[in-house]
């Protein structure tokens, strides 16, 4: 089943139920997966390693993987 047939069809179920425990449920669901972003969830460490990883590439310091892997095979 395509996404737009499985929207559809999650459509059809909300709108023939009265039930507000499924109805909260479903926003819920919805505000969490909105406000949940990845970074919030890493450590400061990791967060600053990400960022002095981008600084890096951003200079052009990087090292080919073939010729980092030859080194050490």
């Amino acid at each position: 089943m395509n996404i737009h047939a499985e929207k559809i069809e999650l459509t059809k179920l909300l709108l023939n139920t009265d039930n507000p425990t499924i109805i909260q449920s479903i926003k819920d669901i919805f505000k969490k997966a909105k406000s949940s972003d990845f970074w919030d969830s890493l450590s400061f460490e990791q967060q600053k390693e990400i960022k002095e990883a981008s600084l890096e590439i951003e200079k052009g310091e990087t090292t080919d993987y073939e010729e980092f892997m030859s080194k050490h095979r």
